[in-house]
């Protein structure tokens, strides 16, 4: 997959997100992590799960909190013009719950959705995944 310079690569899980930016060219990315983004995960309202002992829903109810947060923080930056391309990588099940939430501007510059878990991963690694997706 060709990179546009300059595009942005997040990377979500239910606990972690890393921000990347391709300060390479676009046949010849370089990823540079970013600061982490500040999330507030805190909101768990609107969630299905409902937890009762032996159930592991609380831990489901954080992660998707998780999703919905990055999510959220994507929309405000493409609405304020500071995300113009945008790669997002994230477990299956994460990328669904993040979806429920992109805003239409976020479709407009998703330049590709990858569902696997890559949390940690080198970012040579990251660009491996994404030329495997096509």
């Amino acid at each position: 997959m060709l990179l546009p310079h300059g595009c942005y690569v997040a990377l979500v899980d239910g606990e972690t997100f890393d921000l990347y930016r391709n300060a390479g060219a676009e046949a010849e990315p370089q990823l540079l992590l970013l600061d982490p983004p500040e999330i507030d995960s805190s909101n768990h309202s609107g969630g299905s799960h409902h937890s009762s002992p032996g159930n592991h829903a609380d831990s489901q109810v954080a992660e998707d909190a998780h999703a919905r947060a990055a999510a959220l923080w994507l929309n405000s930056q493409v609405l304020q013009q500071r995300i113009k391309d945008l790669v997002i990588l994230a477990p299956p099940r994460t990328l669904g719950e993040m979806r429920r939430h992109y805003h239409r501007k976020l479709n407009e510059v998703l330049r590709k959705e990858v569902g696997k878990d890559l949390a940690g991963f080198h970012p040579l690694d990251i660009m491996l995944a994404l030329r495997e997706e096509r």
